[in-house]
């Protein structure tokens, strides 16, 4: 896992970029420590900070490779891991092509030589590449199906950058001519759903190319995502009295994926909470590596922390366990530098503690296993019961749908049954966007005055719902949460807050295997007698302990609640607002009225100001300059 940028020049003229891509590795010194490299032709520019984890004396980039007549036709700069790269250099070399590495870096260029676009399919990993051709002339970039690796872009007369962090290109802006002016649009759909959904971010000149899409390019072209992961949810129905065959199925895959997750020249290990999907890749992980370690973190106040329960897990599974504990203090103190290091502003409260045990599972290892991606794929959230409570809604008549809706509508708030009814009557693109919306229309626009209707979620979920009109209710809602949820929050936190530390994440669920099985699960075995997850559950009987199994996941969960009505955060949260630069955006009276409202106990509005206070922290970083975040540039061993 490393960090790339790549430009294509308009004009010819990549010389005079070289420096200013020079000037902007030191943006994402934190994803590569241990190497730098730059290289240019007249067209193009590549530079690349490494964090070396396979091959590690070699694999150097930007990468050249050619054929034996052009042994220098590519070049190469590459952000993540292909695990399937000793298997695709055994059919690559079958087929007549050289290495002259050991790493996995090589089997992209030496597959796109072979392949052509094809070779996304052929990978399985975590990705996002540039691959300049200097007899087509052409760039060809490319991101993985999942979008755990990030690429952003921005094209202007100069040329088109490509980076894996968006700082990088705003270094670069004042020779590209880049404007760097905020999207409107952008941070209203962040209000609403707590990050910026792809391909958009908050400045309307840099996009993001998205998850599973492609992209080929020429000198003064634009980019045009090609999709080439389109995922079905086709699902398999299971004979009575077959469901075992499933779960063997799904236990051999996963098995594979983290066996295939587990290769690297450094120590590998992995975050273990209190739930059953980091307890299985661990204990599964456990099986190549021996002497493996576990990483937790928690907080001091009753009912916020999964420390007591991972320990059990980690004796258990007979791993060593190491515990970070954050107070109150640390996590306001970490706030600033949470938000440099996240590009665009994600109002993920688990952020920090996420934050504090990367940083304490780097000083013993250089890369972590995780189990993110296991409730989208295999059903593993409350809300996917759902349809089963509200399918006696989709034998009613029109007419009374529409009464029912408008009895639920004039019901009082927190009466019983209101939700139940509105809900109901409510066609699921209507009512279901993800797991992060926290304000309804009117409660944005108490803060964002000049909110337009026409911006909120359905905006952002209505062409995902058009792609997903012959599968089941429950399929649906994993397909949406696939693009939006995860790789909008999960998976940027992910990637930008383990990269803060320099530490590599990995996420076996997520591996291309792994989702052919879990997408042909009949709803009824994801959601089966009220237990979420019911086919990996079952599947995980013989490798997970019982108190595990069937335990509610907490995650990292955050006491923001009782912070933020406290003296722990209560006074940082009046000061941030009061400081905040942000008069043209946000109202901020209504604000801070809100605050007032959540200390007396008015309301609940703990995730909504959460929302407001990272955007302004984030503001007054990047758009202020007010707020030094206090990054430093560290170096660490490479050899781990």
């Amino acid at each position: 896992m490393c960090g790339l940028l790549a430009m294509l020049t308009s004009s010819s003229d990549a010389s005079r970029f070289a420096e200013a891509a020079e000037r902007a590795l030191p943006c994402f010194h934190h994803r590569g420590p241990d190497a730098a490299g730059t290289w240019h032709d007249e067209d193009a520019v590549f530079g690349f900070n490494r964090l070396a984890i396979i091959d590690l004396e070699h694999s150097h980039q930007p990468l050249r490779w050619g054929p034996a007549e052009n042994p220098e036709r590519y070049a190469l700069t590459f952000n993540g891991e292909i695990y399937n790269y000793v298997e695709l250099r055994e059919e690559l070399t079958a087929a007549g092509l050289s290495f002259n590495t050991e790493g996995d870096s090589e089997t992209i260029v030496v597959g796109y030589h072979h392949w052509g676009e094809d070779v996304v399919k052929h990978l399985r990993g975590m990705f996002a590449f540039a691959i300049w051709d200097t007899e087509t002339r052409s760039m060809f970039v490319a991101r993985d199906q999942f979008g755990i690796k990030p690429l952003y872009y921005a094209t202007t007369e100069a040329g088109t950058v490509f980076s894996s962090e968006k700082k990088a290109i705003m270094e670069m802006a004042p020779e590209l001519g880049l404007d760097l002016s905020l999207d409107r649009r952008a941070i209203e759909h962040y209000v609403d759903l707590q990050y910026v959904p792809e391909p958009e971010s908050l400045h309307s000149s840099i996009r993001r190319l998205e998850s599973g899409c492609t992209a080929t390019l020429t000198p003064g072209g634009e980019v045009h995502a090609k999709r080439y992961f389109n995922p079905q949810f086709n699902v398999v129905p299971v004979a009575k009295g077959d469901e075992h065959q499933l779960f063997i199925k799904i236990a051999g895959v996963l098995e594979d994926s983290v066996a295939k997750h587990m290769r690297a020249d450094v120590t590998v290990g992995s975050f273990l909470s209190g739930g059953i999907d980091s307890t299985a890749i661990a204990a599964l992980a456990k099986r190549h590596n021996p002497d493996l370690l576990t990483f937790t973190t928690g907080f001091e106040r009753e009912g916020y922390s999964e420390v007591d329960v991972a320990a059990e897990s980690a004796e258990a599974i007979g791993v060593e366990h190491i515990v970070k504990v954050v107070s109150p203090e640390e996590y306001a103190d970490a706030i600033p530098k949470i938000m440099w290091y996240l590009d665009d502003p994600v109002a993920d409260p688990s952020l920090v503690p996420l934050f504090f045990v990367a940083q304490e599972a780097r000083k013993h290892v250089k890369v972590v296993l995780s189990g993110e991606g296991a409730d989208e794929l295999f059903g593993g959230y409350t809300i996917y019961k759902e349809p089963l409570s509200l399918a006696p809604f989709e034998k009613m008549p029109d007419p009374l749908l529409k009464g029912l809706n408008k009895l639920g509508q004039i019901l009082p708030e927190g009466m019983r049954g209101k939700s139940l009814l509105e809900r109901g009557t409510t066609p699921m693109e209507a009512r279901y966007y993800g797991n992060a919306r926290s304000f309804n229309f009117d409660q944005l626009r108490r803060v964002l005055p000049w909110a337009k209707p026409e911006w909120d979620h359905r905006e952002v979920t209505a062409p995902i719902y058009a792609r997903s009109q012959d599968m089941d209710p429950v399929a649906r809602m994993q397909h949406l949460d696939l693009f939006t949820w995860m790789r909008g929050d999960i998976l940027v936190k992910a990637d930008k807050i383990n990269m803060a530390h320099s530490l590599e994440l990995r996420v076996p669920f997520l591996d291309k295997e792994v989702f052919a099985v879990a997408e042909t699960i009949p709803h009824d075995l994801k959601i089966a007698n009220g237990t979420t997850k019911y086919a990996l559950r079952k599947a995980m009987e013989q490798i997970v302990p019982p108190h595990v199994l069937h335990r509610k996941k907490l995650g990292f969960p955050v006491p923001m609640r009782h912070w933020l009505a406290g003296d722990e955060l209560y006074g940082w949260a009046q000061q941030t607002i009061k400081e905040s630069q942000t008069d043209d955006i946000f109202n901020k009276p209504e604000v801070l009225e809100m605050l007032k409202e959540h200390r007396d106990g008015v309301s609940d509005h703990s995730r909504r100001l959460w929302t407001v206070l990272a955007f302004m922290i984030w503001h007054g970083i990047f758009v202020e300059h007010r707020i030094d975040p206090g990054i430093e540039q560290r170096d660490y061993p490479v050899k781990l």
